[in-house]
């Protein structure tokens, strides 16, 4: 004798009559696939944010490569950049000037950058803001955002560097972080007074920003500066932002999977918990799963329903962490990077369908041992179960 097929599917309907009967534990339940899928997705999310930031930041420094002098070496010469200007597939060669000192200001002062660097050059790094762009004849100063900011400089000001005074001729736009020179909290001035400020440099680079004329390029320059400045002994070294940048990303990466890999014991504790919920569950119906059986349901028919129960608590639970975490993670996005376009790249998405798939893919694990030990019960002993 078979039981006879309602409209609908007839198993979905007792998996969910069974789940609302037992309501405090079902939301229990539903409780730690929550909080495992919303861990999981959470920090996929915002390790995959951070990594698509991170890489809008520098995309347009992804074709630079700067060039150190190498350990023991004390700086770039002027035949080392003119060497630098023969390579093919170079679009521009920047040497600058660079040192740290105290920037003085009325009664304020702090510690910051100085660069000395060619006003054609410093127009390609940074735009003007207020005032003027350096001039090639000019004795004066431009200063970063931050740094006016802090000091409180106008147009116009002095400030003093190693008993200089500088008159200020223009503030810079805002940079944001960089990876080649520090704009915001710096100074630029012409090459010839940085060298009278300094006396002590010798009129040679500090470091080279090496421009390729396409992205693709970097590798292929890379080792051509290398080839030409390194020939017998290591003189330079060099750090582009191309491979900065796929560090940093792989970086990123691995705390994600670490962070994720952690979350993930949350939903190992809750398929447990469904275990254990589901288990009790068999035994406190044994007598209606005998009646089942006593009237034609098969062992399929039982295990259908009792892995039906777990398969829709993962699938509900799993879909409100994910949505869950979408929500909470934009909140954070929006406080912390200010822009919340990272939550539309593709790996955000995909983070959420994984996270949601393993959710409902743990509850399944743990209703399957119950639905296997609820279909092998036999009627009789299960009629007689008290």
């Amino acid at each position: 004798m078979k039981i006879v097929k309602q409209p609908g599917n007839i198993y979905i309907q007792l998996a969910k009559r069974n789940l609302e009967r037992r309501v405090v534990r079902t939301i229990l339940a539903a409780i730690g696939i929550i909080i495992g899928v919303f861990a999981i997705s959470s920090m996929g999310i915002l390790g995959n944010c951070l990594k698509v930031s991170v890489s809008n930041s520098f995309e347009d420094y992804n074709n630079e490569i700067v060039v150190y002098p190498a350990g023991g070496e004390t700086s770039i010469t002027e035949n080392q950049v003119k060497q630098l200007d023969k390579i093919s597939g170079i679009e521009s060669v920047l040497p600058i000037y660079s040192s740290g000192t105290k920037i003085e200001y009325k009664d304020k002062s702090m510690y910051g950058a100085v660069y000395g660097v060619g006003n054609e050059d410093l127009t390609t790094l940074a735009e003007i803001d207020n005032g003027k762009m350096l001039k090639s004849s000019s004795t004066g100063c431009v200063i970063g955002q931050e740094l006016a900011n802090f000091l409180d400089i106008k147009v116009g000001g002095k400030v003093t560097l190693e008993d200089t005074k500088l008159k200020v001729t223009g503030i810079l736009k805002k940079r944001g972080m960089s990876p080649d020179v520090s704009v915001d909290n710096s100074i630029f001035v012409n090459p010839e007074v940085y060298n009278k400020i300094f006396t002590d440099n010798n009129n040679e680079y500090d470091f080279v920003i090496v421009k390729a004329k396409n992205v693709d390029d970097v590798d292929s320059v890379e080792n051509s500066v290398k080839k030409m400045l390194n020939k017998k002994d290591d003189k330079v070294f060099l750090s582009s932002v191309k491979n900065m940048l796929s560090g940093v990303e792989d970086a990123l990466r691995y705390v994600s999977l670490f962070l994720m890999g952690i979350g993930s014991i949350s939903l190992v504790v809750a398929s447990v918990s469904i275990l254990n919920i589901m288990l009790m569950s068999v035994t406190e119906r044994t007598k209606e799963i005998g009646i089942m059986k006593a009237v034609g349901a098969s062992k399929k028919d039982i295990m259908k329903m009792f892995v039906l129960e777990s398969l829709i608590l993962g699938i509900i639970a799993s879909f409100i962490g994910g949505i869950l975490s979408l929500g909470v993670v934009f909140v954070i996005t929006d406080l912390i990077l200010k822009d919340v376009s990272s939550l539309f790249d593709r790996g955000v998405f995909l983070y959420i369908v994984g996270s949601i798939g393993f959710g409902i893919i743990t509850s399944l694990t743990g209703g399957v041992y119950p639905a296997l030990k609820a279909s092998k019960m036999k009627p009789i002993d299960s009629l007689k179960y008290q």
